[in-house]
C-alpha cells in the first residue's frame, strides 16, 4: 500500500502540483466535465441538500447553483494540491487579509485565540498563511487520514508554512500542554459531530442540524477569545479573509451562544453565495432523537 501511495504521490500528484495556475485551472475545467457529466459525483446528494436548504428556490435556480458549486469544487481540488509544492509567497498573494492586526493585538495582550470558520470558499489557503500574519503559534485540527503515507505528507505540507496540525485525538492533550504558549487554534465548525448526543441542535439552513461543540468547549475551558474567519472568493483563485470577534470572554457567555453565533455567520455567507459551500459532505446524516 505504501509503495502504491508513493507512486501516486510522486508520479501524479506532485507533477500536477508543480503546474502553473492557468494549467491547473484548465485541468479543473476538464475534471468538472467528468464529475458533473460523465461519472456524476454525489449530484443527487448535492441537489437534495440544496432543496432542503433553500425551499423557496425554483428547481432551475437550484440546478444552476449545483453546477456552479461543482466548478468551484473542482478548483478546490487543484488548489489543495498546489499546497504540496507552492512557495509561501505564491499562496499569500492570493489571500487578501483585511484586519490581520487584530490577532497581533491579542498577542500583545498575551492571549491565545480560538479561530473558527466553515467549509466555505477556500478554507485551506487562509489557514496555512496564518503564521505570516500572526505571531501566535498557528495550529489546526484535522481528521487523521486512514492512509499513513498521505497523513504524513499532509502534515509535512502544512508544516512548510509554519502551521502545526493535530488530529482530533490529540486536541485535549495539546491544549493542556500549550497553556503557556500563545497559540491560535483553528476549528472548522460546520462538521457533523460523530456523536449527535454530544452536539447542539439548532435550525441551520432551514433544517434541524447537530452542531459540533468543540470550539466553544475549549474556548470556555481556557477562556480564549473566539474569532470567526470570514472567507470569501473575490475571483478565481483569489480569496479574502476578515476576522470578526465572537466573544472576548467565553466564560461569561450563555451556553451555546458561541456555537450559535459562528453558525449564523457561516449561514449568512452560504445564503449570500451558496455555490461556495461544501455541499458534497453529509451534513445532515444525523436525525434528532426525542432525548437530544
Amino acid at each position: 500500500m505504501k509503495v502504491a501511495s508513493a507512486l501516486l504521490y510522486y508520479l501524479f500528484l506532485i507533477p500536477i502540483s508543480l503546474l502553473p495556475f492557468p494549467v491547473l485551472y484548465g485541468l479543473s475545467d476538464l475534471t468538472f466535465v467528468v464529475l458533473y457529466y460523465v461519472t456524476p459525483y454525489r449530484k443527487d446528494l448535492v441537489l437534495n441538500n440544496l432543496k432542503n436548504s433553500f425551499p423557496e428556490k425554483s428547481m432551475k435556480d437550484l440546478k444552476r447553483i449545483r453546477r456552479r458549486f461543482y466548478r468551484h469544487f473542482c478548483d478546490m481540488i487543484f488548489e489543495s494540491l498546489k499546497i504540496f509544492t507552492a512557495a509561501s509567497g505564491t499562496i499569500r498573494k492570493r489571500v487578501e487579509l483585511v484586519n490581520a492586526g487584530l490577532l497581533e493585538e491579542y498577542y500583545r495582550m498575551g492571549k491565545s485565540l480560538v479561530l473558527v470558520t466553515g467549509h466555505y470558499a477556500n478554507w485551506e489557503w487562509p489557514a496555512i498563511t496564518l503564521p505570516y500574519h500572526s505571531s501566535h503559534t498557528g495550529t489546526g485540527i484535522y481528521q487523521r487520514l486512514s492512509n499513513p503515507f498521505f497523513d504524513e505528507k499532509l502534515r509535512n505540507s502544512r508544516a512548510r508554512f509554519g502551521m502545526k496540525l493535530m488530529s482530533t485525538r490529540e486536541v485535549a492533550v495539546f491544549f493542556e500542554e500549550h497553556q503557556n504558549v500563545l497559540c491560535t487554534y483553528g476549528f472548522i465548525n460546520d462538521q457533523s459531530p460523530s456523536d449527535p448526543k454530544k452536539g447542539y441542535w439548532m435550525q441551520f439552513l432551514n433544517q434541524e442540524t447537530c452542531m459540533f461543540l468543540g470550539a466553544e468547549r475549549y474556548a470556555v475551558k481556557y477562556n480564549y477569545p473566539v474569532l470567526y474567519g470570514v472567507i470569501t472568493r473575490t475571483s478565481r483563485g483569489h480569496y479574502r479573509l476578515e476576522y470578526k470577534l465572537i466573544s472576548d470572554e467565553p466564560v461569561k457567555e450563555p451556553e451555546f451562544r458561541i456555537t450559535e453565533t459562528a453558525a449564523r455567520m457561516n449561514e449568512a455567507l452560504i445564503r449570500e453565495n451558496p455555490a461556495y459551500w461544501l455541499w458534497t459532505h453529509r451534513r445532515w446524516k444525523h436525525k434528532r432523537q426525542a432525548d437530544n
